[in-house]
């Protein structure tokens, strides 16, 4: 039985010029991700300090989320809370509505995509425009992100080429990357200049001051704030960081393992609104405080959204951003995904090899490997586990249970290496679908070892 991201994945492979691109473009970012470690003696005991950091926060969430909002309104910020995506996008189209907002600007947020909030505004008859270079393309294209911190990665220059011709008057089959990005700036200035609102995410919320720090390369989130009098901030709950001292440990960890740079070229704090003008804060929980009472799956509130996991997923990279069912892709996606609606993303549980690249590079060392393991055994239990390798399984378990058959099987085993290859792979060999069996061994080690003819320690 294939998956649905198995079929999607199928699809995307058959463009092998793309899979070898993809697949490229995304290991360059986690070699410039490595080069950045290894550049900083420090970066194990870093890592170690986000990790404990981050734990901490989570499960003393009450108190540093509270202490957050209290500051935030003693600076001048209004707070609201939201307990799902309903709540979060009616809190946001009825601040717009009431001020009676035509246009709103918006920089790169991964929970407003995790609350569908751009359809909502959109139905409400508010125009959305996206301000990250990277989304503003996705926008004009029509489609959904394929990776959290470079979501149109997936696209090459030429396809953008074609696209501000049909939407931007561009220069026709002019794909040069600085025309291209000309061009887009001047588009987005106006969008700025001429809109209502702002609304930006927030890549960390500082308990101890009230700050919402947001972290940019474009600068468009302090584009997007500087010109409107109302600036609303999404806000997952899972942001808040103690103080300024913690702080400055994810900071050094962010951008070098999401891009491989030192700092993202913009790191906002925005603490108050400006004078004469409006800062409201929507806190969204929409299922956070259920994953803090799970305790095989809490490290996933730990996730800094660097997307270090897909840079080194070799099924991510080989399969692209859109052969996920979840909105989040790769390994962290996986998890997510299962949190939120078991039966509806299962399929994803198969995009992992389970070779721990994950969480060898997670800045907060979250056990994602672990945690899609623990998953796929709990797949019977949805009533979704895969019923050929269900009888696979109990195959191999008989096997395993009665030596004399094993030891049969394996002697017997070096007559597939003679069979006819119609035999060996048909559609009742799924494995071998792009892979080719191993030769096996006229003599197996057992009965080497039986024989004497392996040295013994």
């Amino acid at each position: 039985m294939s998956t649905k991201h198995a079929k999607a994945a199928d699809r995307f492979i058959q463009n092998k010029a793309q899979e070898m691109w993809h697949n490229k473009t995304l290991w360059l970012v986690r070699e410039k991700r490595d080069h950045q470690a290894r550049a900083l003696p420090e970066w194990g005991e870093l890592r170690e300090l986000s990790s404990r950091i981050k734990m901490h926060t989570v499960t003393h969430l009450d108190r540093y989320i509270e202490q957050f909002a209290d500051c935030a309104e003693a600076n001048g910020a209004v707070i609201h809370w939201a307990k799902d995506a309903q709540e979060h996008n009616e809190i946001i189209g009825s601040l717009l509505q009431e001020r009676q907002v035509k246009k709103l600007v918006k920089s790169k947020s991964m929970l407003t995509e995790e609350c569908h909030l751009n359809s909502y505004l959109i139905s409400k008859g508010i125009e959305v425009v996206e301000s990250d270079l990277g989304e503003r393309i996705l926008q004009l294209m029509d489609e959904p992100p394929s990776h959290i911190v470079m979501p149109a990665i997936h696209i090459k220059r030429q396809e953008v080429g074609r696209l501000f011709e049909e939407k931007l008057r561009t220069e026709k089959e002019n794909s040069d990357p600085t025309y291209l990005t000309h061009a887009a700036r001047l588009h987005l200035r106006n969008e700025f200049l001429t809109a209502d609102a702002a609304l930006t995410g927030a890549n960390f919320g500082v308990a101890a001051t009230g700050d919402v720090v947001v972290c940019t390369n474009e600068g468009n989130a302090d584009m997007g704030t500087s010109f409107p009098k109302l600036h609303i901030v999404s806000m997952g709950l899972e942001k808040v960081v103690p103080d300024y001292g913690s702080l400055s440990v994810f900071i050094r960890l962010l951008a070098r393992s999401a891009t491989g740079q030192p700092a993202t070229t913009y790191t906002s704090h925005y603490r108050k609104p400006r004078e004469g003008c409006e800062m409201h804060i929507v806190l969204v929980d929409n299922g956070r405080s259920d994953i803090l009472g799970n305790n095989d799956h809490v490290q996933t509130l730990k996730c800094l959204r660097c997307g270090a996991c897909m840079n080194t997923c070799p099924v991510y990279r080989r399969s692209g951003g859109y052969s996920y069912t979840y909105f989040i892709p790769g390994p962290i996606g996986i998890n997510l995904g299962m949190l939120k609606s078991p039966k509806m993303y299962y399929d994803n549980v198969s995009a992992c090899s389970l070779c721990y690249s994950c969480n060898n590079v997670c800045p907060a060392k979250i056990d994602l490997a672990d945690q899609i393991y623990k998953w796929r055994q709990q797949l019977d239990s949805f009533g979704k586990a895969d019923r050929t390798k269900k009888m696979l399984s109990g195959g191999l378990k008989y096997l395993f249970n009665h030596p004399a058959l094993y030891t049969t099987g394996l002697r017997l085993a070096p007559v597939i290496n003679k069979a006819p290859r119609l035999l060996v792979y048909n559609n009742l060999n799924v494995w071998g679908k792009g892979r080719e069996l191993p030769l096996f061994a006229n003599e197996s080690f057992t009965r080497m070892w039986k024989n004497g003819r392996v040295k013994k320690l």
